[in-house]
């Protein structure tokens, strides 16, 4: 009988009726993990949001700003890597 008990995260991720709720879970972890991903970037930059796979970034130093989009297609690949799986496409940056 304890074999059919399932996570909270189980059911969530196979539940069809679930979709929206996980894709906002997913969502919010990139958020949430985007230090984790990349620590050296914690005082230049704020992941504000997510839509449509397009990560917004806040980034005030328009060094970095020119920075991250010469490397986005890095960063897109590293969190997509962090995750196992296509979480970001695009990233965009505002100041």
């Amino acid at each position: 009988m304890l074999n059919n008990i399932k996570t909270i995260g189980e059911v969530i991720s196979s539940e069809p009726g679930l979709e929206k709720v996980n894709k906002l879970i997913k969502q919010s972890e990139v958020l949430e993990k985007f230090f984790d991903i990349f620590p050296e970037l914690n005082k230049v930059a704020e992941p504000q949001k997510i839509e449509k796979k397009i990560l917004y970034i806040k980034v005030e130093n328009a060094a970095w700003r020119s920075e991250l989009k010469f490397q986005s297609e890095k960063v897109v690949e590293k969190i997509n890597k962090y995750f196992g799986e296509q979480r970001v496409n695009y990233i965009r940056l505002n100041g």
